[in-house]
């Protein structure tokens, strides 16, 4: 048996939730280990969309083009009737950016894709994946938690500060951790899988049988790929049938059409549809993020959209602990994110209900920009303002430098860092210190806002102040005269 101490976190999990607070860990420069007891990546489409949100936050972690150039846009619906005909329609809302929000429109990336960017930019990073590492136990004390993995080399037994459970739906970290997963199975079971076929183009998501759920059956080419999926619901005992063969045989059945020729299969999943919520997203020091704490129906592309940005909520949180914050910050954590969840099984429960009568349109309900944090802990404003700030989502908007030259306040708050922005504010005011990065609008300030647009976002009166997270979330919006306070909030946050 070997020891290893080198990591300050250790990330059990390499899907889209480890993978994300791997790179945040990793551009803090804080100490890891990132472990999946898979021998190899996931090789499957299952979370295909990638929503307004988080496609913020991958700008935010320095992927969100290479995201963009892995995949491409959602396909028209064409919808079949038995009489051989169709109808098509959109199932995204179309909307057009503003300078508030610059991404309106899902983003379709098969989960391989994605995944496979997020461990480009982890190398990058000077980090990798151990793959083929398996949590076998754990035990914590006040001062860390030790770990025993098994892996290529043998045993190991791992010390860390604190342990990450990513590791998905059936998740050892939370069963050792004793945390209940109460919920409901939603009575649909349903395949999905990724195949080679003809007899379709690669122009539009093609539909059989909607509202009947003995005929319906799906094949959506995947942007990325010379790839389908196919998804449909299925009986919910026996076996189901996921070889080519197989599979060609239900789609011949189910659209009565011979010309469908399933050629191979990549990857395919028969499971049931569930909606469950952990009790707990934190025990001492053991955190649980992504599918380990809320499973979700896939419908409405909502479960590997919060997986991300539960990641992105602890990450910094984890960093500012490990360099002296407060231990309290990190019950934040489940304050703000386990709520977030709560609502997204709801919404994706009544998706569900929606598209078993052959409904599957999208709005915004499901881009995942009106989410916040109003009553948290970390968030506070002084004097209270009639509409309130902290706590939402920090707009975008287009400004420009001094020197004259164009950028956005997405770039201001991209990387690691927190942001204040002062409007007309004396900058003398808030002395510099590492980890955070002042700018002031007014006359003498570094930059300007021409547009008028983050006057129109922020609202912010002469001598105020807000402060920006590192998540992208407002966390306090003070007056001048509230100094003071703001100070004592940015040492409370490691500051």
């Amino acid at each position: 048996m070997a020891d290893d101490h080198a990591a300050g976190v250790l990330i059990c999990g390499a899907g889209a939730a480890g993978l994300t607070l791997a790179i945040d860990l990793a551009r803090r420069g804080v100490a890891f280990r990132l472990i999946e007891k898979r021998t190899a990546p996931f090789r499957g489409s299952r979370g295909k969309g990638i929503q307004p949100r988080t496609q913020e936050v991958f700008e935010d972690l320095g992927i969100l083009d290479r995201v963009v150039a892995a995949g491409g846009a959602y396909p028209l619906q064409r919808e079949y009737r038995a009489d051989g005909g169709y109808r098509e329609s959109v199932m995204m809302e179309s909307t057009d950016p503003t300078p508030a929000e610059p991404y309106h429109l899902a983003l379709m990336v098969p989960q391989f894709l994605t995944e496979a960017v997020m461990r480009e930019r982890l190398a990058e990073l000077g980090h990798h994946v151990a793959f083929g590492w398996e949590l076998a136990g754990f035990e914590q004390d006040m001062q860390g938690v030790s770990a025993r993995l098994v892996g290529p080399a043998g045993e190991q037994t791992v010390r860390a500060a604190y342990l990450v459970g990513a590791d998905g739906g059936r998740s050892f970290v939370r069963g050792a951790l004793g945390v209940d997963f109460p919920g409901e199975t939603l009575g649909m079971r349903a395949l999905v899988a990724d195949v080679e076929l003809t007899g379709l183009t690669r122009d539009a998501w093609h539909r059989f049988g909607e509202g009947d759920m003995a005929r319906q059956i799906s094949f959506c080419p995947l942007a990325g790929t010379d790839r389908f999926q196919i998804q449909a619901p299925v009986p919910l005992d026996g076996d189901v049938d996921l070889s080519a063969e197989g599979l060609g045989a239900m789609a011949a059945q189910r659209t009565g059409r011979g010309d469908i020729r399933i050629h191979s299969v990549s990857w395919a999943s028969a499971y049931r549809m569930n909606a469950r919520l952990a009790d707990r997203y934190r025990v001492g020091r053991v955190f649980l993020i992504g599918d380990a704490a809320h499973t979700h129906p896939p419908t409405g592309g909502q479960g590997l959209n919060t997986s991300v940005q539960d990641a992105h909520n602890l990450g910094w949180k984890l960093a500012a602990a490990l360099a002296g914050a407060p231990d309290t910050l990190l019950d934040s954590y489940e304050e703000e994110r386990r709520p977030v969840a709560a609502a997204m099984l709801g919404l994706a429960t009544r998706l569900l209900a929606s598209s078993k009568q052959g409904e599957m349109r999208r709005g915004r309900e499901v881009h995942q920009l009106d989410i916040f944090y109003p009553d948290a802990s970390l968030s506070f404003e002084m004097p209270a303002r009639s509409a309130p700030l902290a706590g939402k989502r920090a707009p975008d908007a287009p400004i420009r430098g001094a020197a004259g030259q164009p950028t956005r306040l997405f770039e201001l708050f991209k990387g690691p860092h927190w942001t204040l922005l002062g409007w007309d504010a004396d900058r003398a005011a808030i002395p510099p210190r590492p980890g955070l990065r002042i700018h002031i609008f007014g006359a003498k300030g570094d930059v300007t806002d021409p547009g008028g647009h983050v006057r129109d976002a922020y609202g912010l009166r002469r001598g105020e102040w807000a402060l920006v997270r590192p998540d992208g979330y407002v966390g306090a919006v003070v007056g001048s005269e509230h100094i003071e306070r703001l100070e004592r909030y940015l040492a409370e946050r490691g500051l």
